[in-house]
């Protein structure tokens, strides 16, 4: 004898599973959860490009999709549709929110990720130049220190500076390439005196 198809069976559609979120259906949560958890942690680590931060941005939207379950319109798009929104707006509100503050290049922490196998001249060496560039970063602006820091030293793209710095992509790649430009004055002037 065939099983009834409800709420909470594995192959009901979306809308169902959603429809019974929305009357408080465990059942229908957890495998809603399970059809859908790798796409919303996929696209979470897509975004914000952390393993840690991925996981409370998925698991927050699967809270918010259980929370407002009773308002979805299938009429506006699917169920996965719907999920995969409300994961991609967390995912860059989270971005939003976790705005780094670059570390400093003669920082120690830094200079210690370096290989301690070079000789001590080239380490000498090494340790002038970082202190030249420490001198030359803080003689320009700090907007513009900020981009040259996120894209030198992190290696983020002027698209990913700009939605970290919440401004244009122009203006993060003016930054840059201004910061940049300054940068490189302010050291060849220290080597010309």
């Amino acid at each position: 004898m065939a099983r009834p198809r409800s709420a909470g069976n594995d192959e009901a559609p979306d809308e169902a599973l959603l429809a019974g979120m929305a009357v408080g259906d465990e059942r229908a949560g957890v495998v809603f959860v399970r059809r859908y958890q790798r796409r919303v942690y996929g696209l979470a680590l897509g975004i914000v490009g952390d393993a840690g931060m991925a996981e409370d941005v998925a698991q927050e939207a699967f809270v918010r999709a259980w929370a407002h379950a009773s308002i979805f319109d299938p009429r506006r798009g699917g169920a996965g549709t719907w999920l995969l929104t409300i994961t991609r707006n967390l995912a860059i509100d989270a971005l939003r929110v976790r705005r780094p503050d670059p570390t400093d290049p003669a920082d120690p922490a830094l200079t210690s990720m370096a290989s301690g196998d070079c000789p001590p001249e080239d380490a000498a060496l090494a340790g002038e130049m970082r202190a030249r560039l420490a001198g030359a970063l803080a003689e320009i602006p700090e907007a513009q220190r900020r981009a040259v820091a996120l894209a030198a030293f992190y290696g983020r793209s002027a698209q990913e500076i700009a939605a970290l710095e919440r401004i244009p992509l122009g203006t993060a790649k003016s930054r840059i390439r201004m910061g940049l430009a300054k940068l490189r004055d302010a050291i060849h002037v220290e080597e010309a005196s």
